[in-house]
């Protein structure tokens, strides 16, 4: 029986294992990927320490605020919550070591939060960019807090760079993903949990997590009706996701169904692709998501955390852990996250 603290272990240096995996092959193309590495993939980590982007980088910034708003057992809201995101973004922003390629949308969200603007105006409304829920790993791994605040807070750290209704669907059911594969959900069931919690959430908007303005635009009328397009958009890939699990071709570019993975809905169900195609072999699931044509990095970082989550750290090679970059940081926020 894998434990919380192993799951969560695995989940966190997952999604660095991942990361680090496909950043080198980000920007290549599916048959330079195959000719460099044949399949599935890259096996191995490269380098010493071995480097990973700013997903990581920024899953270990959402994990720091979410452990500070929860160091004196207060409530968690989006009132104490908010701020600390906004000052780890602004730190992550500022950084030296921000030179991974970060996106757009993060910098320039950023960018406006540094000028002093408040996030529902710095946000940028029309991205639904992978960065939203690349980074969102650490709230599926928080224990003692009920379903409503996690999916909440998983749609507020994405909004506050990533304002598009999609971009905090993606990024709630990025958490749900690994919240249950954390709890024990087998990991054949994980499509039908997310449909089943994106079909519930279709019409929820969280103004408790949000505010009241976020919805205003051009998307709809009504709360309602913009989260809506935000998870009618997600069941959509989700329909996709089953086809390419009904064809199972462990050969094919995983990205041929699913999409490049450049924006948050296909970042996820290009990941769980990679994750079923090989339940059993965490590494070949993270080799696969990294030997693909798109958004590689962004893929093999959720495929990595979500499936770490399912089998805990001993899923990884032992050796990975004294050669990834932050491994301090990562034992660090595990052990918090885990409680």
């Amino acid at each position: 029986m894998v434990g919380n603290a192993e799951r969560v272990r695995g989940s966190m240096f997952g999604l660095a294992y991942g990361d680090a995996l496909g950043a080198p092959t980000e920007f290549l193309s599916y048959a330079q990927i195959v000719r460099r590495y044949d399949l599935p993939g890259p096996m191995d980590l490269e380098g010493t320490p071995a480097e990973v982007t700013d997903d990581t980088q920024m899953g270990l910034a959402v994990a720091r605020a979410v452990i500070d708003a929860r160091a004196d057992a207060g409530a968690f809201t989006a009132e104490r919550l908010t701020p600390l995101l906004v000052n780890r973004f602004l730190a992550w922003w500022d950084s030296p070591e921000n030179t991974r390629a970060p996106g757009h949308t993060c910098m320039s969200a950023c960018a406006e939060l540094a000028a002093g603007r408040a996030w529902p105006d710095a946000t940028r409304r029309g991205s639904k960019g992978c960065g939203a829920n690349m980074r969102v790993t650490p709230l599926g791994l928080l224990d003692g807090v009920d379903e409503a605040d996690r999916c909440g807070a998983a749609q507020l750290q994405a909004a506050i760079t990533h304002g598009h209704p999609t971009a905090l669907a993606a990024s709630d059911l990025t958490a749900t993903a690994v919240h249950a594969l954390r709890t024990g959900a087998p990991i054949p069931e994980l499509p039908g949990l997310l449909r089943a919690h994106a079909e519930a959430q279709r019409e929820v908007y969280r103004g408790d997590w949000l505010g009241d303005d976020l919805w205003r635009g051009p998307f709809a009328d009504t709360p309602e009706g913009f989260v809506a397009r935000g998870w009618d958009e997600c069941l959509a890939v989700l329909d996709r996701l089953d086809q390419a699990v009904a064809e199972g071709d462990r050969r094919a570019d995983p990205c041929r169904i699913t999409g490049a993975g450049w924006i948050a809905e296909e970042a996820l169900a290009t990941a769980v692709l990679c994750v079923l195609l090989y339940r059993d072999d965490p590494r070949s699931a993270v080799a696969r998501a990294a030997a693909s044509s798109g958004d590689s990095d962004s893929i093999a970082a959720l495929a990595g955390a979500m499936i770490g989550a399912a089998h805990g750290i001993d899923a990884w090679p032992v050796a990975w852990s004294e050669r990834i970059e932050y491994r301090a940081e990562l034992a660090e926020t595990s052990a918090a996250l885990a409680g």
